[in-house]
C-alpha cells in the first residue's frame, strides 16, 4: 500500500516549528512495516493546499494529513478537503455536542469560532480525538483514502495508535496482528548494540520479529517489530527474541516500553520505602525536575539544591569546602544533603567545565556521587561535547548511577555516549 504524509501550516513550512509529528508518524507506521512513500509540506494556502490533495489522490492509496483543524481562519483542512472531495461542509452533530460539554466541563463558553471544527466534508467518517476540541476525519478523495489529524502532537499520537493505524491496516488487507516492543537503554551506542544483538531476530520460531534502534541523546532505543498471523503466534515468535534482548543488553536497560528511568527510580525507592535528595552543579536542576513531578513523588522526593557554583553548593549542603569536582567532593556533597535533608539516599551531581584539552571542543568533567545510611561512593565521567550535550549527559548518568546502586549493579561500567 503506498501511504503518504501531508503536514500543513506555515509554521512548519518556513521551518519555526520543528516537525516532529512527521517523523513519528513515519517512524511509527515503518515499526508496522507500512512505508511512506512521500512526505509534503504545505502551508495555510488554499491554492497549495488544494494541488497537494490532488496530487497526492493520484499516487496514494492512503494519505495521512495533520494539521489544519484548529478554529482559526488559517485553519484549511476540512474546506480544502471538501473542495477536493467534490461535497459541501455539514455540522456534525455529534461533535458539537462534544465540544459544547468540553468548554463546559471547564466552566467555559464556547468560542463561536470552534463551532468550525465540528464542520466536515459531508459524509466523511469522523475519527474519535478523546483528548481535544480538534474533529479528526476520514474522506475519499478519487479513489484514495485521506486521514486528517490534528497538529497537537498527544492528540496526533493518541489517535495514529487508536483510530487511523488500524483502519489502515485493515485497508491493505493485513489480517495478521502487530506488536513493537521497546527497550530503552543508556551506556551503549547504536554500532555497539547492533554488534551485541546481531542474529537476534533468527530466534523467532516463526520469523516476522525486524529489529530497529533509535538513538535520542543519551538514550538508545532498540526496538522489536512483530506481525503474526494471530495473537499467540505472535507472543511465540516474540518470546524468544525479548528475552535475548534482556540478556544481552543486560545492565544497560533503564527501562521498557512506556516507561521511563526516572519513573523507575521512584518506584525502585518508593519499594525501599526510601528517600532522596539531589545536589546539582551545571544542571539546573534537570534532575530533579525529572522526578519531582513524577505521581508519587511527594512521597519520596525530599530536596533539590542547585547551585553553578561548587563552593555554595557545599555551603548550601552544609558540606566542607572544595574546589573542584573529584570523588571527594562528590561523597562529601552527597553525605552532607542526606543528613541535612534526613533522606535516606542523596544523589550530587558535580561537574568541572573546560574547553578541552586541545581548546578545540567543550567538555565537563564529572563526578557523581551517591549515600546512603550504609555506603558512599562516586563516579567519575568525562564528557566532550557542547553545553547541552553535557548537561543532558549529566543528568542521565546521575540518574543511572543511582538506578544502578539501588538494584545492587557495578556503577562504574563502560558508558558510550555516542553521537548521532
Amino acid at each position: 500500500m503506498l501511504i503518504e504524509v501531508i503536514c500543513t501550516g506555515d509554521e512548519i513550512l518556513t521551518g519555526k516549528t520543528i516537525n516532529t509529528n512527521y517523523s513519528h508518524t513515519a517512524r511509527r507506521l515503518g515499526d508496522l512495516d507500512l512505508e511512506v512513500r512521500w512526505g509534503t509540506t504545505v502551508g495555510d494556502d488554499r491554492e497549495t493546499l488544494l494541488a497537494a490533495f490532488r496530487q497526492a489522490a493520484t499516487r496514494a492509496d492512503a494519505v495521512i494529513v495533520n494539521g489544519g483543524l484548529g478554529p482559526t481562519v488559517d485553519d484549511l483542512s476540512q474546506e480544502i478537503a471538501a473542495q477536493a472531495a467534490g461535497v459541501e461542509l455539514v455540522l456534525h452533530e455529534g461533535w458539537h455536542a462534544r465540544m459544547l460539554e468540553f468548554y463546559q466541563r471547564r466552566g467555559r463558553v464556547m468560542p463561536p469560532n470552534n463551532r468550525k471544527q465540528a464542520m466536515l466534508p459531508e459524509g466523511a467518517e469522523m475519527i474519535d480525538n478523546p483528548i481535544g476540541t480538534a474533529c479528526g476525519f476520514a474522506v475519499t478523495i478519487g479513489k484514495t483514502r485521506f486521514f486528517f489529524t490534528p497538529g497537537v502532537p498527544r492528540e496526533l499520537r493518541r489517535m495514529l495508535d487508536e483510530q487511523v493505524i488500524p483502519r489502515l491496516l485493515a485497508q491493505s488487507g493485513r489480517k495478521s496482528v502487530t506488536r513493537l516492543k521497546r527497550f530503552h537503554t543508556f551506556g551503549i551506542g547504536e554500532s555497539r548494540a547492533d554488534e551485541m544483538l546481531s542474529g537476534v531476530e533468527a530466534l523467532a520460531p516463526g520469523g516476522g520479529v525486524k529489529l530497529g534502534f533509535q538513538a535520542h541523546y543519551p538514550q538508545l532505543e532498540t526496538k522489536l517489530a512483530a506481525r503474526g498471523a494471530d495473537q499467540a503466534g505472535l507472543d511465540r515468535d516474540l518470546a524468544p527474541v525479548e528475552a535475548a534482548v534482556r540478556q544481552r543488553l543486560g545492565n544497560f536497560i533503564i527501562a521498557e516500553d512506556e516507561q521511563t528511568l526516572e519513573g523507575n527510580l521512584l518506584a525502585s525507592l518508593a519499594k525501599l520505602q526510601g528517600s532522596l535528595a539531589v545536589a546539582e552543579m551545571f544542571t539546573g536542576g534537570t534532575v530533579a525536575a525529572r522526578i519531582a513531578p513524577l505521581d508519587g513523588a511527594e512521597r519520596v522526593f525530599r530536596r533539590g539544591v542547585v547551585a553553578r557554583d561548587l563552593d555554595e553548593l557545599c555551603r548550601s549542603t552544609g558540606a566542607p569546602s572544595h574546589s573542584a569536582a573529584t570523588p571527594e567532593a562528590a561523597i562529601a556533597v552527597a553525605r552532607a544533603l542526606r543528613a541535612s535533608s534526613d533522606a535516606s539516599h542523596a544523589l550530587a551531581v558535580l561537574i568541572d567545565l573546560d574547553q578541552g584539552a586541545d581548546r578545540l571542543e567543550f567538555g565537563g568533567n564529572i563526578c557523581i556521587g551517591i549515600a546512603d545510611a550504609a555506603t558512599a561512593l562516586a563516579r567519575p565521567a568525562r564528557l566532550l561535547g557542547g553545553r547541552d550535550w553535557v548537561r543532558i549527559g549529566a543528568a542521565e548518568l546521575a540518574l543511572d548511577a543511582l538506578r544502578r546502586h539501588l538494584a545492587g549493579l557495578p556503577v562504574d561500567e563502560r558508558i558510550d555516549f555516542e553521537r548521532r
